[in-house]
C-alpha cells in the first residue's frame, strides 16, 4: 500500500487529479446509463454521483486522507478565523439559498416581460415529496466531492477564497453540457458556480460537523428554486445571467463579512473554531 507521500510531501495534485478525472468521466457514463434506468431527470440525474464516484476513487488509493478529509480534520494553509464563528455562519447558510433565488426570479419577473415561469408543485409529473428528496440525494452525491472532499483538499494549498474560487470553476465546467449553449448562458452558469461554492466554502470553513447535509441542503434549495421559478433548463440566457448576479450579490456579504473577521482582536476570539492539525500527517 503507497505511504501517500513523495519525497516528504503529500501528493495532492494526484489525490485532485484521481478525482477529477473520475468525477467527468463517472458523470458522463452515468449520464448515458440513465436512459435505460428509467429514473426521470426531474427526480434526478445519475450524473451527479459522478463526484461521489471520484471520492470512492480516492479512497481505494489512500483511504486515510480521504477519512480525514471527509471529516474536516485537515489543517487548512491560512488562519480558518479568516472566516469568522463557524456557528455563526452556519446559521446564515440555508437561509442564502432562498435569498438567491428570490432575487433571480424577481429580477427575471421584472426583466423577463412576463415570461418568468412559477411553476406549482402539485402540477410536476411526480409527487413533490419524492422529487425533494431525491434533490437532496443527488445534491449530497455533488457535494461529497466538491465541499466535502476538494474544497479541504484545495484548502491545504490554497487561501479561504482561492480554493473555493478554483472549486467553484472546476464545478461549473464539470457540467460540460453548458457548454454547448450560448456562451453568455455558459458564463451566468460559471458566474454562479463560482459565487456559490465561495458562499459554501467560507460557510463551512472550519466546520466538522454535519457538512455535507448543510452543502447539501443548500444546492438542494438552490436546484429546487430553478425548478420551480425559472425556465433556464431550455437554454435561456436571462434567467441564468441573473442567477448569476443574484448569486454574486449574495457572496459580496460573506467575502465582506469574512474579511472583517479576520482583523486583529476578531481572530482571537474566533480561535476555537480552528480545525486541529492531524498528528499522523494527513493534510
Amino acid at each position: 500500500m503507497r505511504t501517500g507521500r513523495q519525497g516528504g510531501k503529500p501528493p495532492w495534485k494526484a489525490e485532485a487529479g484521481v478525482f477529477l478525472a473520475v468525477a467527468f468521466l463517472g458523470a458522463g457514463a452515468l449520464g448515458a446509463l440513465q436512459p435505460a434506468t428509467g429514473i426521470p431527470d426531474e427526480v434526478v440525474q445519475l450524473t451527479q454521483f459522478g463526484p461521489a464516484a471520484g471520492v470512492l476513487a480516492v479512497a481505494l488509493l489512500w483511504p486515510e486522507r480521504v477519512r480525514t478529509r471527509l471529516a474536516g480534520t485537515v489543517r487548512a494553509r491560512r488562519d480558518t478565523a479568516w472566516a469568522g464563528p463557524g456557528r455563526n455562519r452556519v446559521g446564515l447558510l440555508l437561509p442564502t439559498g432562498p435569498l438567491i433565488i428570490a432575487l433571480a426570479a424577481t429580477a427575471y419577473a421584472l426583466l423577463g416581460d412576463g415570461d418568468a415561469r412559477l411553476t406549482d408543485p402539485r402540477s410536476l409529473a411526480h409527487p413533490f415529496t419524492l422529487v425533494v428528496l431525491a434533490q437532496l440525494v443527488g445534491a449530497c452525491g455533488e457535494e461529497i466531492g466538491w465541499r466535502c472532499y476538494l474544497q479541504p483538499l484545495l484548502r491545504t494549498r490554497f487561501g479561504p477564497l482561492a480554493a473555493p474560487v478554483a472549486v467553484g470553476v472546476l464545478w461549473g465546467c464539470w457540467h460540460v453540457q453548458v457548454f454547448a449553449q450560448r456562451p453568455a448562458y455558459a458564463a451566468g452558469f460559471l458566474l454562479a458556480t463560482v459565487a456559490m461554492s465561495v458562499v459554501l466554502g467560507l460557510a463551512l470553513e472550519g466546520v466538522r460537523a454535519h457538512r455535507l447535509l448543510l452543502a447539501g441542503g443548500f444546492h438542494t434549495l438552490v436546484n429546487l428554486g430553478m425548478l420551480l421559478t425559472m425556465d433556464e433548463e431550455d437554454g435561456t440566457v436571462l434567467p441564468m445571467l441573473l442567477l448569476g448576479g443574484a448569486c454574486l450579490l449574495a457572496a459580496v456579504p460573506w467575502v465582506l463579512r469574512a474579511r472583517r473577521a479576520a482583523r486583529p482582536g476578531v481572530r482571537r476570539r474566533t480561535a476555537p473554531d480552528r480545525i486541529p492539525a492531524v498528528r499522523h500527517g494527513a493534510r
